[in-house]
């Protein structure tokens, strides 16, 4: 176990010595900057456009749900591309390279590699989603005292789609090179993607062949699936009724493809171990 946490302290080290973990921080408080602006510009307005009757206050409340899932959409996506750029290298790079042998030539098992990686990385990317993802709710709650509904439970969703991405890009990095490794994790990305939105609009207008195409797709790679499920949870009851907000979703992800996620992260990672101890280095 102690071989482990020294190859995730390491993981985190080499993350830092490249500048990933400083460009992150600084590009992701940048956007907190930007996002905060905007939301204290906008809000001022609303006070002083909409009065503070009762529809005022609705409006207001629809705004900050919107504004607050914008953002958090965004969060999502920079967090999941942050997972798939930081890892896609780390196994196949250090087999192209050479450096590997480094670590296998010495008494360390070849899963303690794959899981010492898959924490250190793990660390890293949960903080910059509490940095990026607490700084977004945070900004509204200080502004305009908004806070979403069930936002742990939304944020924890997020989390496991960082965690998803992760391991089926150490997954990948094990048999394949980085480019290919990398066309593989983001042609996944991009079908359940796209798939979500089939499902969505599917579900829009009650095609049923649509829904189940972008099931097909859940069910490939539930990494949308997730994103959906944690908006759903997170927009307020008004939005979620009406519908109008491309952040909404009218076709929410069960429990079970939540748990269908977690089960695929085990696999994944469980995959990426076999895979390395069999990889011919």
């Amino acid at each position: 176990m102690m071989t482990v946490w020294t190859v995730a302290r390491l993981t985190i080290r080499e993350a830092q010595r490249r500048w990933i973990l400083w460009a992150a921080l600084l590009l992701g408080l940048a956007f907190l900057v930007v996002y905060g602006l905007g939301f204290y510009e906008m809000q001022k307005d609303i006070q002083r456009q909409m009065g503070s009757g009762i529809m005022a206050r609705v409006g207001a409340l629809e705004f900050h749900s919107f504004y607050g899932l914008a953002g958090l959409y965004v969060v999502n996506f920079l967090a999941s591309i942050m997972a798939v750029l930081t890892s896609v290298d780390t196994i196949a790079g250090e087999i192209s390279s050479g450096t590997v042998h480094t670590l296998v030539s010495k008494p360390v098992q070849r899963r303690e590699i794959v899981i010492g990686k898959w924490l250190g990385f793990a660390f890293m990317l949960t903080l910059y989603l509490l940095l990026m993802a607490g700084g977004t709710v945070g900004i509204g709650y200080i502004i305009a005292g908004f806070l979403a509904p069930n936002v742990l439970r939304g944020l924890l969703l997020m989390w496991l789609n960082v965690l998803l991405l992760l391991s089926v890009s150490l997954a990948g990095g094990s048999v394949l090179s980085t480019l290919a490794n990398g066309v593989l994790v983001f042609g996944l990305y991009g079908v359940a993607f796209i798939g979500g939105w089939v499902e969505q609009i599917g579900s829009f207008f009650d095609n049923a062949t649509a829904v189940r195409i972008g099931i097909v797709c859940s069910l490939i790679i539930p990494s949308d699936a997730l994103w959906r499920r944690a908006a759903f949870e997170m927009q307020s009851a008004l939005e979620g009724v009406i519908g109008g907000s491309p952040f909404a979703t009218n076709s929410v992800p069960s429990p079970f493809m939540v748990g269908y996620a977690v089960l695929y992260t085990a696999v994944a990672v469980a995959l990426a171990v076999q895979l390395f101890r069999k990889r011919d280095l």
